[in-house]
């Protein structure tokens, strides 16, 4: 299993834009530096009238396929 930590900030009405239009990719950099690429849709959980703001933890199999996404705080 392997595990990104990364730090987000969307605004409401970006993050809308961003649902609204289908298979939406958002692009982060982890705090290892690495690049990652995450379908909007696996934010939608932590999408409040802030947008989407925090420090989160993705995590993928050994084959790179999804498993979780949490929010660790915000």
């Amino acid at each position: 299993m392997n595990a990104y930590y990364f730090r987000l900030n969307i605004s409401y009405q970006a993050f809308e834009q961003l649902y609204r239009t289908p298979n939406t990719i958002v692009k982060v950099r982890d705090e290892g530096g690495r690049m990652i690429q995450i379908p909007a849709m696996r934010f939608v959980p932590f999408f409040s009238q802030l947008g989407v703001r925090g420090r989160f933890q993705l995590l993928l199999d050994d084959n790179n396929k999804f498993q979780q996404l949490t929010l660790l705080n915000q």
